[in-house]
C-alpha cells in the first residue's frame, strides 16, 4: 500500500507484479461412460460424473467386474485396464440397465431386469427365507446357496445353519446363522443383510416380517433363478447416452477432462455425440472398432457370412458401422486377448481402456506431445490380440492411412500401440492434426491457457496489460520448449506469442476485447524410418 513519508530515511512499498504464472492442464483425466454393475450401483451415481482415483473406488461406488451374456461388462473392465497401464483419475457416468430390447418374436418384454431369486421353505410352513442375488446370472454363471450344519434347541427345532454361498470362484461361508431376532450376532439379517442393507457381497435377503421358525433341511447347493428369458437380448439403447452429452449436463460441468470413452460402444450415433461433445470440451475421444471387424479375408469364405473388414468399414461412409471422422477422436484395433482378474480365465477385452491408461502412463514420462505408441507402450494385461486382428506389414499399411490405430504383438516384447493417427487422419482439411499428440498438444495448450488467463479479465486494455500478458505466456511457452514440446533449435523458431497493437486494434480496445495470437511448432512422430545403405567401394585399407 502506498506509504506517506515524515521522516529522512528508507520506506519500504510492495508494488504489485505484473507478472503472472500459468498452470499446465491435466492431459489424462479420463470419463468412462456405459452401463456399470446392474445390482450394486449406487442408485445415486447414475447418470452423474463420479469422480474415483483408483478400481477400488471403482468397486465402491459401482460394483466392480461381472460378466453375463445378456450385458456387456465393458465399463467396469475398462476402468480396471486404465489403472493397470498408467492412469490415475478418471470419471464414471453410469447408465441403468433398463427394460431389455427382444427381437419380433420373442414376446413382449417385461419391465426392469430382476435379481435372480431363491425361496426356501421348510416342510409345512407358510413363510419361506428368499435369497436375492447381487451378482448377474445365466447359463455359464450360476449363484448358489446351500444350507448344511443344522444345529437343533433342545426341542429339535434347527435354530442354526451353515450358509455357503458360491458365484464361479468366489465363496462366501456363514456359520451359525440364526432366524431367532433376538439372537442380535447371528441374526440372519445382520450376517447376511437385506437387498436394503446388504452384507454379504453376492446375496441379500429379502425383508420379512415373519421368518419360518425353523430351517428347512440341508440342501445342497441349489441356484437361484434368474426372471430373464432364455433368448438372448440386449439392454443397450442409444437414447441412454443422450442425457449424458447434454449442454449443461452432469458431465458437461465437470471443469476439466481430457479423454473420452463409452467403452464397446460403436454406434454411430452415440460416438458421433461424443465426439461433438468432446470437441466442445476440449477433449479427445478414444474409440473401440466394431466387435466383429477382422483386419483381413484370410480363411473366410466369400459369401453373406463373410466378417466386415476394418478398412472397409473405415474407409465407406454408407455402412451401419461407420466410423465417425474427429480431428478429437482416435480408432483402436483390433480387440486383446486378456484373463479375467477373478477367475483367470481368458477374456476378450476392448482396447480404450488400456489405450487411455497408456496415454497417461506416456504423458507422465514424456509429455502429451509425445505419441502414445511405440515398443515402449507394452499393454499391461494383454496376453495378444484375437486371432481375426492379426496382421502382416502390408495389411497394416493399407489400415494406417485410414486412420485405423493397430495394436499389435512383437515376439519378446509383448502386444503394444502401433498407430498414433486422428480419424480425420484422410481429410486433405485436417492434415495439421493428423496424429493424436498433434492434436492432443493443441487441446493442452488450449485448456492451459483458457484456464490461467482469467485474470486478465477486466483489466485495462492497453500497453501494460499487453506487456504482462506477452510475458507471461513466453514463460510457459518457454518452459515447454525447454522440456522438448516444440520444433525448432531455438525458442523463437519454436513459438511465437503477439499481443500488442498489431492485433488489437483501438476499435477492439473500444468494444473491450484484447486478442492474443499464439503460434508454435509441434513435434511430429517420426513414423516412417527410411535407412538408406551405400557400400564404399576401393577404399584402401588403413
Amino acid at each position: 500500500m502506498p506509504v506517506t513519508p515524515t521522516y529522512p530515511g528508507i520506506y519500504v512499498e510492495e508494488v504489485p507484479s505484473a507478472s503472472r504464472t500459468i498452470a499446465a492442464a491435466p492431459t489424462s483425466v479420463t470419463v468412462f461412460v456405459g452401463y456399470t454393475h446392474p445390482f450394486k450401483t449406487r442408485k445415486s451415481n447414475y447418470k452423474q460424473a463420479v469422480q474415483i482415483f483408483s478400481f477400488a473406488d471403482y468397486e465402491r461406488e459401482f460394483g466392480g467386474l461381472f460378466s453375463v451374456d445378456w450385458l456387456p461388462g465393458d465399463v467396469g473392465r475398462a476402468v480396471y485396464d486404465f489403472f493397470l497401464n498408467g492412469g490415475s483419475v478418471g470419471y464414471v457416468v453410469a447408465l441403468e440397465v433398463h427394460t431389455p430390447t427382444y427381437g419380433p418374436t420373442d414376446g413382449k418384454p417385461t419391465d426392469g431386469v430382476a435379481a435372480a431369486s431363491l425361496t426356501l421353505k421348510p416342510p409345512a410352513a407358510a413363510k419361506g427365507i428368499t435369497f436375492t442375488g447381487r451378482e448377474p446370472v445365466d447359463a455359464a454363471h450360476s449363484l448358489t446357496v446351500a444350507v448344511s450344519n443344522l444345529q437343533p434347541s433342545a426341542s429339535g427345532t434347527p435354530l442354526l445353519a451353515d450358509i455357503v454361498v458360491s458365484y464361479g470362484t468366489r465363496t462366501e461361508t456363514h456359520r451359525g446363522v440364526s432366524l431367532d431376532p433376538t439372537d442380535k450376532k447371528n441374526w440372519i439379517e445382520a450376517r447376511i443383510g437385506t437387498t436394503a442393507a446388504p452384507v454379504s457381497e453376492l446375496v441379500a435377503v429379502q425383508k420379512e416380517t415373519d421368518y419360518p421358525d425353523a430351517w428347512p433341511a440341508a440342501i445342497a447347493p441349489a441356484p437361484l433363478k434368474s426372471n430373464l428369458p432364455s433368448k438372448p437380448f440386449t439392454t443397450y439403447s442409444a437414447g441412454d447416452f443422450t442425457d449424458v452429452f447434454a449442454a449443461d449436463g452432469a458431465l458437461d460441468k465437470v471443469p476439466v477432462f481430457n479423454l473420452l470413452l463409452t467403452p464397446g460402444i460403436w454406434d454411430f450415433g452415440v460416438v458421433s455425440a461424443a465426439l461433438a461433445f468432446a470437441e466442445r470440451k476440449r477433449a479427445f475421444v478414444i474409440m473401440d472398432a466394431p466387435a466383429d471387424t477382422v483386419a483381413d479375408p484370410t480363411g473366410y469364405l466369400k459369401g453373406g457370412d463373410e466378417p466386415p473388414m476394418i478398412g472397409t468399414v473405415m474407409a465407406d461412409e454408407a455402412t451401419p458401422r461407420s466410423i465417425p471422422k474427429s480431428q478429437n477422436g482416435a480408432l483402436y484395433f483390433p480387440q486383446l486377448r486378456s484373463t479375467d482378474p477373478e477367475t483367470g480365465e481368458p477374456v476378450t477385452v476392448h482396447p480404450s481402456g488400456c489405450v487411455a491408461g497408456m496415454y497417461a502412463r506416456v504423458d507422465a514420462n514424456r509429455g502429451v506431445w509425445k505419441a502414445p505408441a511405440g515398443l515402449e507402450t507394452v499393454i499391461a494385461g494383454a496376453t495378444g490380440v484375437v486371432s481375426t486382428g492379426r496382421m502382416s506389414d502390408a495389411r497394416h499399411g493399407t489400415l494406417n492411412p485410414l486412420g485405423v490405430n493397430c495394436l499389435r504383438g512383437f515376439p519378446g516384447i509383448g502386444t503394444v500401440v502401433f498407430g498414433a493417427r486422428t480419424t480425420a487422419t484422410a481429410n486433405p482439411a485436417f492434415q495439421h492434426h493428423r496424429y493424436v499428440p498433434v492434436r492432443r498438444t493443441s487441446l493442452f495448450l488450449e485448456q492451459s491457457l483458457a484456464a490461467s488467463l482469467t485474470w486478465v479479465i477486466f483489466e485495462p486494455n492497453d500497453e501494460p496489460l499487453w506487456l504482462a500478458i506477452r510475458t507471461t505466456i513466453e514463460d510457459f511457452m518457454l518452459g515447454l520448449f525447454n522440456q522438448g514440446a516444440f520444433q525448432g533449435k531455438t525458442p523463437s523458431q519454436a513459438f511465437r506469442v503477439s499481443c500488442d497493437a498489431s492485433t488489437t486494434t483501438a476499435v477492439d480496445q473500444a468494444n473491450g476485447v484484447v486478442n492474443i495470437v499464439v503460434a508454435y511448432a509441434p513435434v511430429k512422430p517420426a513414423e516412417f524410418v527410411i535407412l538408406k545403405l551405400a557400400q564404399l567401394a576401393g577404399q584402401p585399407r588403413s
